[in-house]
């Protein structure tokens, strides 16, 4: 059943914050006032946390939450939902803090990372690789070996193409997986973990913490690269080209939202227990924009995905937060 939340005085994150085993639907009435001031605000050393904030529930999060169970009963999964108006501030949350795995939703997170801390000359810089590099899916780097790419080229092929090669050479940049977790956690998101590296990062199974995350963690993440204080204007700038020219998101959260509005999206796939997620933000013309996250599994290991899930659970939130 929805409930209401009041969580006044919680950090937006930590591993030690108490979690609510409910499964629930929120929609959130209340702006997040310094939230919305850090998508204009200039780029500090790390952006501050979310100010307190209360959630209330009632007949419009019953109805939420009763049409995201159904898409849970439909598709026989598990359904995790985070998303903000960041206009409004209005919230939609379902099981916003359970934890799934991420799969390639990180290489936005990846990219962002390697912009922040790369000078503009450092993204031209040539990176080379042997083919012993490449591992399953690297529909980019795969036509470059021996030759290279630019650190930019690389980030582009992450997060466009969801190139898996492209991706652990970014995180061969950052220090490794442990070395973006630490970055995530500068920035205050304590709660995704990052272990492993591509394609080792898709094998999942119930109850596994390591490469994982929660969806109201990543939609912060991807709010605060996008639209925050993490990156500069001309990172932000290109960060947001990659995400609304990425080829691999059509049939999810663009699939459930109005055609007038622009996303920009980062998708993810695992090889068990049917994982497929998406993290977007999207453009309402004349508004400010939704920020939102989708993750999912099924309860087989075997089970394979269904985009039309994402889609539709993409759609109960814009209807809701239209």
């Amino acid at each position: 059943m929805p409930y209401v939340r009041n969580r006044a005085g919680a950090r937006p994150f930590g591993r030690g914050r108490r979690r609510l085993a409910v499964v629930a639907a929120v929609l959130t009435l209340v702006p997040l006032g310094a939230c919305g001031r850090g998508d204009t605000a200039a780029a500090p050393s790390s952006p501050p946390p979310a100010p307190p904030r209360a959630s209330a529930g009632g007949a419009a999060a019953q109805n939420v939450g009763a049409r995201l169970r159904e898409l849970e009963r439909r598709y026989d999964a598990r359904l995790g939902v985070y998303a903000v108006d960041t206009g409004s501030g209005r919230e939609v949350a379902y099981n916003d803090h359970a934890r799934f795995p991420y799969a390639s939703t990180f290489k936005a997170l990846a990219a962002g990372a390697v912009l922040r801390t790369s000078t503009a000359a450092g993204m031209s810089e040539k990176v080379t690789y042997s083919r012993d590099d490449l591992v399953a899916h690297s529909p980019v780097t795969e036509q470059h070996v021996g030759t290279g790419m630019t650190l930019d080229a690389l980030c582009e092929a992450a997060v466009r193409h969801s190139d898996n090669t492209a991706a652990n050479l970014l995180l061969d940049r950052l220090g490794g997986p442990r070395g973006l977790d630490a970055m995530l956690d500068e920035w205050g998101d304590q709660v995704t973990r990052m272990e492993r590296r591509e394609p080792e990062l898709n094998e999942w199974a119930p109850g596994a913490t390591r490469d994982t995350s929660t969806p109201e963690a990543l939609a912060r993440d991807l709010r605060a690269l996008v639209l925050g204080p993490v990156l500069g204007p001309a990172e932000r700038a290109r960060l947001t080209t990659w995400l609304k020219s990425s080829t691999t998101g059509s049939e999810l959260v663009r699939a459930g939202t109005p055609q007038s509005w622009v996303v920009g999206d980062k998708s993810g796939a695992g090889s068990t227990y049917g994982t497929r997620n998406d993290i977007a933000v999207a453009w309402p013309p004349g508004r400010a924009p939704v920020v939102l996250a989708v993750m999912s599994n099924r309860h087989a290991k075997e089970a394979r995905y269904d985009n039309g899930l994402i889609a539709d659970a993409a759609a109960v939130v814009t209807e809701s937060l239209s």
